[in-house]
C-alpha cells in the first residue's frame, strides 16, 4: 500500500508505527457556520481512508477536532446574541447532521479545543521554557527563526516569506514570520494562564491535542491543501521544537473544490452549503470521490446531475440483482466468483492501494454494474449473481455508499409477483397500478 506523502512529495509504502494499528488526525471545522460542499470533501475522503484501512484489518484510531474558540466564533456569538458555547453546540450538531447526510461516519474521537485548554497552555509553557517562544505584554509568539527547515512541508523558503507582501507588520514580534501561540484579550471567552488572560492561537491547538491524545508521533495527519501553510507548517515547527518530530510519518492533503472553475466565495454568492444540496447525497459522495483526492475538483449542477444519474443506475442494478435473488428465496445461495468479477475486485483494490485512487476504484464499480447487467440477462446465474452482490457490498462499504436496499417483506413479494404476472398476461392497466405500488415501496 502506497501513500503520497506531502512532507516528502513522494509516493511511499505505508508502514505503521504500531503493527495493525493506524493513528490518524484530520483537522476539523471551525464551528461558526454550516459547512459547505468544499468542507465536505475532506469529511468524505478521510472517511474512506479510515474505511479502507479497516477493510484491510487495521484498527484505526481516528481523531478530528472542532475549533470551538476563534475570532469567527466570537463574532458570530456577538452577532446572534449567543454565548460562544451555544454557537459551537449549534454548529457541531449541524456538522454531524451534514456528515451523516454525505455518508460519513461520526463515530470517532472529536475533541473540542475548549476541552483541552490546560494541555494547550502546558504545551505553550514548554515552548517558552525551551526558548522557542517569547512573551510580549501577555501575548506569546513562536520563534520561527530557530527552526532550520521551516517551510519543509509547503516548500516555501524563509527568505521568500519575509519578502512576501502578505507578512503582517508587527513591531511586537522579533521576526515578522513569528506566529501567535497565545493572544492576550478581554473580548469573548478567555482563560487564565501564566501569560495572562486570553485564548490560544489556532496553530497550537491541533499539535497540542495530538500530543495529549496520542502521546507522540502519529501515522497520518490530514487536511485540506489550503491549510498546508501556515497551519500545518506551524504545527510541524512546534513539534520539532519540543520533540524533534514532524508530528506524523505521512501527511495527506486533499485538493480544493471549486464552483464553475472558481474558488468558492460567500460574498459573490458562489457557495453551496451541504444542507442545501438539492440532490441525492450519495450522488454527491460519488461525485466527490470521482477525482483523485490530491487534484482540485470542479462543481457545477450539471456535473453533479451526471453523478446522481450514475448513482441511480448503480443502485438500480444492485437493487434488481438483490431482489432477483430475494424473490427466489436464494439470498443464501453459495457465491461463485467468476474470473471477470475477480478481475474487477483486484483492479479496485489496486486502485485503493495506490494512494487511495478512488477515481479508478469508481471505474471498477462502474465495470461491476455493466458486468452484473450481463449476468441478469442470463438464466441459472444465482451463484454468480450472489458473488456480484457481495462485491457490490464490499465496494459500497469501502466507499461509504448506501444503496438503501433491504429484504422484501411477504407483502412486497406478493405485489411483485402479481405485477410480473400482469405484465406477462398483458394486463397493462393492472400492471401500471401495481408498478406504482412497488415504486411507492421503493422496490422499483
Amino acid at each position: 500500500m502506497r501513500i503520497f506523502n506531502t512532507l516528502t512529495n513522494k509516493l511511499e509504502e505505508f508502514v505503521p508505527i504500531h503493527e495493525d494499528t493506524v493513528n490518524m488526525y484530520v483537522c476539523g471545522p471551525t464551528v461558526y457556520n454550516y459547512i459547505h460542499i468544499g468542507n465536505a470533501r475532506p469529511v468524505i475522503f478521510f472517511d474512506v481512508v479510515r474505511r479502507y484501512f479497516e477493510h484491510k484489518g487495521y484498527t484505526v484510531n481516528f481523531v478530528s477536532n472542532f475549533t470551538d474558540v476563534d475570532d469567527k466564533v466570537i463574532t458570530k456569538a456577538l452577532e446572534d446574541e449567543m454565548s460562544e458555547l451555544e454557537v459551537a453546540n449549534k454548529f457541531i450538531e449541524a456538522f454531524y447532521r451534514d456528515a451523516q447526510r454525505v455518508g460519513s461516519s461520526t463515530k470517532y474521537l472529536a475533541p473540542r479545543v475548549t476541552e483541552y485548554m490546560s494541555s494547550i497552555i502546558s504545551y505553550i509553557e514548554r515552548l517558552v521554557e525551551k526558548d522557542y517562544a517569547y512573551q510580549v505584554d501577555g501575548d506569546v509568539y513562536f520563534r520561527v527563526g530557530k527552526i532550520d527547515d521551516y517551510g519543509i512541508l509547503s516548500g516555501r523558503k524563509v527568505e521568500d516569506l519575509k519578502e512576501g507582501a502578505r507578512i503582517d507588520v508587527n513591531s511586537r514580534k522579533e521576526n515578522p514570520l513569528d506566529f501567535t501561540l497565545w493572544k492576550s484579550t478581554d473580548v469573548g471567552i478567555t482563560w487564565p494562564s501564566p501569560f495572562g488572560e486570553g485564548r490560544p492561537g489556532w496553530h497550537t491547538e491541533c499539535v497540542a491535542m495530538i500530543n495529549d491524545i496520542f502521546g507522540g508521533k502519529i501515522d497520518i495527519h490530514g487536511g485540506g491543501s489550503e491549510i498546508k501553510f501556515p497551519h500545518h507548517e506551524n504545527e510541524i515547527a512546534q513539534a520539532k521544537a519540543l520533540d524533534g518530530t514532524n508530528i506524523a510519518n505521512y501527511w495527506m492533503h486533499n485538493g480544493q473544490l471549486n464552483i464553475d472553475d472558481k474558488k468558492m466565495s460567500k460574498s459573490e454568492g458562489r457557495i453551496v452549503l451541504v444542507k442545501d444540496l438539492d440532490h441525492d447525497y450519495m450522488g454527491f459522495r460519488l461525485f466527490s470521490l470521482s477525482t483523485h483526492y490530491r487534484s482540485p475538483i470542479n462543481y457545477t449542477d450539471d456535473i453533479l446531475d451526471s453523478y446522481v444519474k450514475d448513482w441511480d443506475r448503480t443502485r438500480r442494478v444492485y437493487k434488481q440483482s438483490y431482489y432477483s435473488l430475494d424473490l427466489k428465496d436464494a439470498l443464501e445461495v453459495k457465491s461463485e466468483q467468476t474470473p471477470e468479477l475477480k478481475g474487477i475486485e483486484l483492479k479496485f483494490m489496486d486502485a485503493m492501494d495506490n494512494d487511495f485512487n478512488t477515481a479508478n476504484a469508481i471505474t471498477e464499480l462502474q465495470n461491476l454494474v455493466k458486468y452484473t447487467n450481463q449476468i441478469l440477462r442470463k438464466s441459472d446465474t444465482e451463484h454468480a449473481l450472489k458473488a456480484a452482490i457481495e462485491l457490490f457490498d464490499t465496494f459500497f462499504r469501502i466507499l461509504g455508499l448506501d444503496p438503501g436496499v433491504t429484504k422484501l417483506s411477504a407483502t412486497d413479494k406478493a405485489i411483485y409477483m402479481e405485477w410480473a404476472d400482469a405484465r406477462r398476461n398483458k394486463e397493462f392497466d393492472k400492471a401500471d397500478r401495481l408498478r406504482e405500488k412497488l415504486q411507492e415501496r421503493g422496490i422499483l
